[in-house]
């Protein structure tokens, strides 16, 4: 790619070094600016009190949103096993990928123009030589001496400007070396592009080719150093992590006001009859339990209303998910549970059927956290759905099918489920919050909790959803405990009483 390009392609990198993880979910850093949006005082909002305000300067920011950058990129690749570095690409129609568009086209007419003079000059060639050269021993390892060299010598820019000044250089064989030692650095997923290259004869349109593909490799490289740093970073996560919020914490006191406030509404909702029994509990397993509380209770949140507590930003978009995917869960064994209860023996034991009307039920709710989802039409459809299918299983089994009475009942009981009050609903969901908190008070155990009555048709991926919070609970409580500890401890002598 031209000088432009290749400075355009090193901005990029950085800016996704300083962006963070760009995953189909929001990245850790804007949920970071979103908390700090949030956490501005308001005359229309309350928020927690905080140690009074101080100044700081241009330089503390920078560094300090530096440090909160790199901490949010090693807390992804860790937490995330499909992290991977991906292309900046401008917004289609943005200026800036116009201006991109308008400074590449005329580098490519330049260089043309260029070859195609008489005679031709290749200064604009050379240049790019240059580029493609510091590129290609950019891959090179440490020990890898002899390819340094094949490239020195193959790609001497001086020599190759000595040649193209006395009409001797031949730029198809220094372009078929390139491609050459492309081929040898290139991961087996790039080998139809090399392919494609060795194809090209025209010499603008190969360079321009052998720009993209190189991109697409330092790309390849830089996923490749990930998944290499990954082990790594697991071993020392836990204290880096900690080391870099203790260093935020300095230059901003006040950063675990949600998270104090997180604890002690916990502790409010769990001694004022929101969960059963805290009494009864000894003190470390009160504590435990207060802790675990606190967790579930971010799997109800509501995060348009309430800041999400600062320790968990990072993982505030995995909660968010896992919450939704909870919800989907809910109401599938609750419409599940209807249907089972009102067809009783007829289709008990069926094989295959339960699984249909699962897969049926959760096509038709994909789309129920969407702005554009009609809760009215998609659960009379659900309604229909199953009545239908329950009219066909019943008739194929020799059963008689439904009245319309009985049928119209059925209906009615099913779109009932849509709302969060309904008793069916809501039993379904207090035994997954049970469930759930069984999972994080059995998992110093390693023994799972058995699986409560109306659940099994979600138990695999209530099972699921239960080791990945298990993880997130796991390694945050690791990592934040020193600055917590303190909070949990006042939050849980009122959790006794």
């Amino acid at each position: 790619m031209p000088k432009e390009s290749d400075e355009s392609s090193k901005e990029e990198q950085s800016k996704i070094d300083k962006d963070g993880a760009e995953n189909t979910v929001e990245t850790s850093e804007e949920m970071i600016r979103k908390s700090i949006r949030r956490n501005t005082p308001s005359p229309h909002r309350l928020t927690p009190q905080s140690s009074p305000p101080r100044f700081v300067s241009v330089e503390e920011l920078m560094e300090t949103a530096k440090g909160v950058t790199n901490l949010a990129l090693a807390h992804e690749i860790v937490m995330n096993s499909a992290f991977q570095v991906k292309p900046y690409e401008p917004g289609e129609g943005s200026l800036e990928k116009q201006v991109k568009e308008i400074m590449h086209k005329a580098f490519w007419d330049c260089l043309e123009s260029q070859l195609n003079d008489d005679p031709p000059s290749y200064s604009h060639a050379v240049t790019l030589v240059g580029e493609i050269k510091e590129t290609l021993l950019s891959f090179l390892l440490p020990g890898q001496s002899r390819l340094r060299g094949q490239i020195e010598e193959a790609l001497d820019l001086s020599l190759i400007q000595q040649e193209a000044e006395n009409r001797a250089l031949d730029i198809n064989k220094v372009a078929k070396f390139i491609i050459d030692m492309m081929g040898t650095f290139c991961a087996p997923l790039r080998d139809e592009d090399i392919k494609q290259l060795r194809e090209i004869t025209d010499i603008v349109p190969l360079f321009k080719s052998i720009f993209a593909v190189l991109d697409k490799m330092k790309i390849d490289m830089a996923n490749f150093a990930v998944s290499s740093l990954r082990p790594h970073l697991l071993q020392q996560s836990v204290e880096y992590e900690r080391k870099k919020f203790q260093e935020f914490l300095e230059k901003q006191p006040n950063a675990l006001d949600f998270t104090q406030k997180w604890l002690q509404d916990t502790a409010d909702y769990v001694t004022g009859g929101g969960t059963e029994g805290g009494a009864t509990c000894t003190p470390n397993s009160a504590q435990l339990s207060l802790h675990n509380h606190a967790y579930l209770r971010l799997l109800k949140w509501d995060h348009d209303a309430e800041s999400f507590p600062e320790t968990l930003l990072m993982d505030q978009g995995r909660f968010q998910e896992m919450q939704q995917e909870l919800e989907q869960l809910a109401l599938v064994a609750s419409v599940l549970l209807i249907v089972y209860n009102s067809a009783g023996e007829a289709i008990s034991g069926l094989p295959g059927l339960m699984e249909r009307l699962k897969k049926t039920i959760k096509i038709l709710l994909a789309e129920m956290h969407t702005p554009s989802f009609n809760a009215d039409e998609t659960f009379a459809a659900v309604a229909e759905k199953m009545c239908v299918e329950l009219r066909g299983c019943l008739s194929q089994h020799g059963f008689s099918p439904f009245s319309s009475d009985r049928e119209n009942t059925l209906k009615g009981q099913i779109v009932a489920a849509k709302s969060a009050d309904n008793p069916i609903r809501k039993v379904i969901d207090s035994r997954i919050q049970m469930y759930l908190l069984g999972f994080l008070e059995s998992s110093a155990h390693r023994c799972a909790p058995a699986l409560p009555g109306g659940l099994t048709p979600i138990s695999k991926e209530l099972e699921e959803i239960a080791v990945k919070l298990g993880r997130l609970v796991t390694f945050n409580k690791l990592v934040y405990s020193p600055f917590t500890s303190n909070n949990i401890v006042s939050s849980f002598k009122r959790f006794l009483l």
